[in-house]
């Protein structure tokens, strides 16, 4: 038996055996070892129909010329590789292995048909065992080369499908990023938007506020403009009336002026009647000669100042109401000397028959008669007593000064409390030091000086002494300071002016600075001035009954200390210091103030003086030497107002006046008499006023 035959056999004796019911997995080599093969039951490979059809077909080729056979035998090899071809088709398209009774019942057919086949067709065609591992070799290499194809094409798809999962989650991302930054987009957009909505609406509120403001500024400025017109239009309208008055007033004071002027041409100072011998209408015509010129210098003062005022008609209207007075008393000292004459004639008729001894007694007596009834008569038309409406002024200062002193007088006689007697005291210092600073050395420390004053007396703090000082520390403490400071300007009056008489000068024009400012410092100051130099006024005290001595002496001025009356040539020295700071004070104003207000104290007020002193009686050397001081002060501003008037003034002085004060003058009083004798020629025969030394020039407050 050949071999083949042999295999067959075993492979059909292995078929009916209890191995051929076991059942072979075709993936052997994918899930176990191939050393576990020799373990495990013998199974044909599902590759056999493989190898077979690789087999069969090589041998076929290597029988194909020699064989020779019938048609009888063609058919069954054709059947036969039919069989083959199908289980060839079967193992290669790896059909999953059937069930144990399935699968054994399959290759029970498979195996006698193959054993059918090998008795008919392989009996002449029997591999050689090279070719069978080649074959198995072969079929080897082609499984495996599948298997990493098939390995290969799954990791290319799960590659594609990781690259598209890749690719499609990078969309998704870009996408979702695209997304994120159009939103991001528009929401900046919005956010832009509504920035400029709420800009553009601010804005527009803005604008409409600004349009709202520009409406009520323009209705204010409306309201504004009609109000100055209308103001304007009632300040020209009071200015039309105040001009038609004052025109109506300048009307009058001319007219009166005239009807002065006319009336005192009915005084004749030369008239001398041959009839009445002792007649001398000097008087008259001297007091006749001043009312016209205080009529014209009242016109002159109002016609530079404008338009006069019903104080300038009164005061005209007064002086009109003197002179027709005056003519009046003239007119009745004629008719009463015409009287006298007749009565002495008759007298004289009486007495013819008397005896010429008796005749020239009375003419050895007649000369004394005639010097006591001239110096009585030169007396007349002269006052002891100030004019009424002076003594009224004098009165109201004096009275304001005393409820002055009422007003702070929890101040001043606070004795207990040691706070009120330190702001009095600091008060007190503020007020008085920077008056007695006051010097001649520049004008820049007169402004810090006047600043000084001012802001006190206005309501501010100032530094005094290292502290912090103000009116408003006590609410007496204005008046108290108004009162202080009055009374330091006289004291600076009384004592520094009086040694040294330029000092008046700076004094004053702070002094007249602060009393334009505060004009209650200026009444303060004149009550002050009137009670210590009562001559300021012009005022001369009477002794009343019941009051001594030395209160009188007081009264006049002097000084009395220990019942012991201060000296002439003191008193007299401190007399001068105050009339010089006076006369001062009426011709200098601040320059630093309004240059358009009036003087508060003016010029007027020193001719007003000046006349008032010509119709007292003098006094012995008082007289004299406040007349001298005045118009050494004074003279040159009063005679640039006042003119003619003035000179017609000072040829009254020498030739009517100077008369009177040297007829009362003794020996041992001739100086301040022939001082201002001195003045009187110089100033008459150069027909001008020196400007008093220690003048103030524009290049003092330059300095």
């Amino acid at each position: 038996m050949q071999p083949r035959q042999l295999r067959w056999e075993t492979l059909a004796a292995l078929r009916t055996s209890s191995k051929g019911q076991l059942s072979y997995c075709r993936h052997w080599l994918q899930d176990e070892d191939i050393l576990e093969g020799c373990m495990s039951p013998l199974v044909l490979s599902p590759y056999s129909g493989w190898v077979l059809d690789r087999v069969i077909g090589q041998s076929a080729q290597e029988i194909a010329p020699s064989r020779s056979s019938t048609p009888k035998e063609s058919t069954p090899r054709t059947n036969q590789s039919s069989s083959l071809e199908k289980i060839t088709s079967a193992s290669c398209q790896g059909s999953p292995p059937l069930s144990s009774t399935e699968s054994s019942e399959t290759k029970g057919n498979e195996d006698l048909s193959l054993l059918e086949m090998d008795q008919e067709v392989f009996p002449a065609v029997l591999p050689s065992k090279v070719t069978e591992v080649e074959g198995c070799i072969r079929m080897y290499e082609e499984m495996h080369r599948l298997k990493g194809k098939e390995g290969l094409r799954q990791r290319q798809e799960q590659q594609e499908q990781m690259v598209r999962a890749v690719y499609d989650l990078a969309s998704e991302q870009l996408k979702r990023f695209d997304e994120l930054k159009e939103l991001k987009q528009h929401q900046e957009f919005q956010d832009l938007q509504e920035v400029m909505e709420k800009s553009s609406k601010e804005a527009q509120g803005q604008q409409e506020k600004l349009k709202e403001e520009h409406r009520h500024r323009a209705k204010v400025l409306n309201l504004k403009l009609r109000e100055a017109e209308q103001q304007r239009q009632r300040q020209e309208e009071l200015e039309r009336l105040r001009k038609e008055e004052g025109q109506e007033r300048l009307r009058r004071l001319y007219s009166i002026q005239e009807e002065v002027l006319q009336l005192n041409q009915q005084i004749d100072p030369n008239y001398r009647h041959k009839d009445l011998p002792r007649i001398d209408l000097s008087a008259y015509s001297n007091r006749g000669n001043q009312i016209c010129g205080l009529v014209s210098g009242l016109i002159r003062t109002t016609s530079e100042r404008g338009f006069p005022t019903q104080v300038d008609v009164a005061n005209t209207e007064r002086a009109l109401q003197e002179m027709r007075g005056l003519i009046s008393s003239m007119q009745q000292e004629i008719a009463a000397a015409v009287e006298e004459k007749r009565r002495r004639d008759e007298e004289e008729e009486r007495q013819k028959q008397k005896e010429l001894l008796k005749k020239e007694q009375m003419k050895a007596q007649t000369p004394a008669p005639a010097q006591r009834s001239g110096g009585k008569q030169q007396k007349e038309g002269l006052q002891v007593k100030a004019e009424e409406s002076t003594m009224q002024w004098y009165q109201q200062l004096q009275d304001a000064a005393e409820q002055c002193v009422a007003s702070f007088s929890g101040i001043s006689n606070c004795k207990d409390n040691n706070e009120v007697k330190k702001i009095k005291t600091d008060l007190q210092k503020a007020a008085t030091i920077p008056v007695s600073q006051i010097s001649r050395i520049a004008g820049s420390q007169l402004r810090e000086i006047f600043d000084k004053i001012n802001n006190l007396l206005s309501g501010k703090s100032v530094q005094s002494g290292g502290r912090t000082v103000s009116v408003t520390q006590h609410p007496q403490g204005l008046d108290f300071v108004y009162y202080k400071l009055a009374e330091k300007f006289v004291n600076q009056g009384e004592e520094e002016v009086a040694s040294h008489r330029d000092a008046a000068f700076p004094i004053a024009v702070v002094a007249s600075g602060i009393w334009e400012i505060h004009p209650r410092v200026g009444d303060l100051f004149l009550a002050h001035l009137h009670k210590k130099c009562p001559y300021s006024v012009p005022f001369y005290p009477a002794l009343k009954e019941g009051t001594s001595m030395e209160e009188y002496q007081r009264m006049l001025g002097y000084q009395v200390k220990d019942s012991k009356m201060e000296e002439q040539d003191h008193f007299l020295k401190r007399m001068s210091g105050m009339i010089r700071l006076y006369a001062a004070i009426i011709q200098l104003r601040w320059p630093y103030g309004n240059k358009h207000g009036t003087h508060p104290h003016g010029l007027n007020h020193g001719w007003r003086w000046l006349a008032q002193m010509l119709n007292m009686e003098p006094l012995a050397d008082v007289t004299a030497t406040l007349l001298f001081d005045f118009l050494e002060v004074c003279g040159n501003a009063l005679m640039k107002q006042y003119q003619v008037q003035f000179w017609k003034m000072m040829l009254l002085i020498r030739e009517d006046y100077f008369p009177r004060i040297e007829a009362i003058t003794s020996s041992g009083q001739m100086g301040s008499l022939m001082r201002f004798k001195q003045f009187l020629e110089e100033c008459l025969q150069q027909k001008e006023i020196p400007l008093p030394k220690g003048a103030l020039q524009s290049s003092f407050w330059r300095s």
